[in-house]
């Protein structure tokens, strides 16, 4: 038989997916009713202009009308390039001499940024620097490519809010660990965590002052929940924090805002261009992103400033009304429960450290719900699937905050999330006894 190498063999699924795998293994999955909400899979239709392209794609107005799907240039269609920055462009004042890397989906962009910024720099092998809790795919990325990540942590408070790390203690980690470049995502995944302009600030100034490049994570702009207008690496100017420009990369994609997952279609935009260049060189193997996604995504390219602005206004409208309610409707079925502050994007924190024993450990109850827990609710049996969030902090991390904590994510209709508490409550007994059991 042949040998796995050590990296594959060591390999567990993504935190975001573990549980719907350990589902799909159940011999009664067809008798038990499960809500998904552990990974962010948007259930709602595309913005109206893309419609539009996908059930025209056999007109005769269509490139695809003969059934003919080339490769498109490397870097996608100018047309797709010109749709991100217009979206860009209704949210930041100032686009110009970007450069747009077309990619399949946000993670294909995510891994490679962390190829072309990180690693061995004149023989000194540099790392990622990420704010925990943070994506996973992160550290997914990084271990596929053989980076190095070095993490600051930041703590869920009783309240729901999330404290923020303090300037000098973030440069301490630098100036320790010498990473290339950092990670920020200001729409918080996982957290739901708004970064405030400062913040951003912040660390923009401590990316120019150790020469570090500034990732910014910017799949949810434009979801969020206060009285705030919205933020982005793009918004800093060289007044703010000089030496910025040629620095800054953001990561896009049409999977959140414009509820297109399943379109796989993402990019890069720098203010570098010989970073582009590079990594359109890197790309070059990979051919190019999914054709019939990116022309779908071009009809944003058409779109004006002010109905973008509708969209968003209902995208975000639609999110607080289900985010805030859950939000209340936890606190109320179980009141000890910590659950993060609705801010921003489209996840929630739960961390049950108030209400369980020190034995608690967040993947193996979401592994006992997703192979065999399931309660009676509303006439049928129900289990829930949620994200342990172990894996979204450095294992170095002790103790790990996520032992105690999960992500839900709100992208299933109201009438369904409404129902994840109870059901959580519910499946959290059932566990306590199920380990109760096991300990007699």
């Amino acid at each position: 038989m042949p040998l796995f190498n050590d990296y594959i063999e060591s390999r567990r699924p993504s935190a975001v997916r573990e549980a719907q795998i350990e589902f799909n293994k159940r011999s009664d999955k067809d008798q038990v009713k499960v809500i998904n909400v552990s990974i962010g899979n948007v259930s709602l239709p595309m913005h109206p202009k893309m419609k539009e392209r996908m059930n025209s794609l056999g007109n005769s107005e269509s490139p695809f009308a003969q059934g003919i799907v080339e490769y498109t240039p490397i870097t996608g269609f100018l047309e797709t390039k010109k749709a991100f920055l217009n979206v860009l462009s209704a949210s930041v004042d100032h686009v110009k001499d970007l450069e747009v890397i077309v990619t399949n989906g946000g993670s294909e962009a995510m891994e490679l940024v962390i190829v072309a910024t990180t690693g061995v720099h004149n023989g000194k092998d540099r790392p990622l620097l990420v704010i925990d809790p943070t994506y996973t795919n992160y550290r997914g990325f990084c271990g596929r490519t053989n980076r190095k990540t070095v993490a600051i942590t930041r703590k869920l408070n009783q309240d729901g809010s999330y404290s923020f790390p303090k300037k000098e203690e973030i440069e301490g980690i630098i100036k320790k660990y010498e990473p290339s470049a950092m990670v920020i995502i200001p729409y918080d995944n996982p957290a739901g965590h708004l970064y405030t302009e400062q913040q951003i600030l912040m660390l923009a100034e401590l990316a120019v002052k150790y020469d570090m490049w500034i990732i910014s994570d910017e799949a949810y702009r434009e979801l969020y929940y206060l009285d705030k207008k919205p933020v982005s690496v793009w918004s800093i100017t060289e007044d703010q924090v000089k030496g910025i420009k040629g620095r800054r990369i953001s990561i896009e994609t049409a999977s959140k805002v414009w509820n297109a997952c399943g379109l796989r279609i993402g990019a890069i935009i720098t203010d570098n261009k010989k970073l582009a260049e590079k990594i359109e060189y890197e790309y070059s193997s990979n051919l190019c992103a999914n054709a019939i996604g990116q022309y779908i995504f071009g009809a944003l390219a058409h779109v004006s400033k002010a109905d973008l602005h509708k969209w968003f206004k209902q995208q975000k409208d639609y999110y607080k009304d289900i985010i805030v309610s859950f939000t209340n409707q936890f606190k109320k079925e179980i009141p000890d429960i910590i659950v993060s502050s609705p801010d921003a994007s489209i996840y929630s924190v739960v961390d049950v450290r108030n209400i369980v024993d020190e034995s608690f450990d967040s993947t193996d109850f979401v592994l006992y719900c997703a192979s065999r827990g399931k309660v009676f609710f509303e006439n049928s049996y129900y289990t829930l699937l949620v994200t342990p969030l172990s894996g979204f902090y450095d294992k170095n991390t002790k103790p790990n905050p996520g032992k105690t904590q999960m992500r839900i994510s709100h992208v299933r209709p109201k009438e369904e999330m409404l129902k994840v508490p109870r059901l959580f409550a519910l499946l959290l007994n059932e566990y306590k006894k199920h380990k109760l059991s096991l300990n007699r």
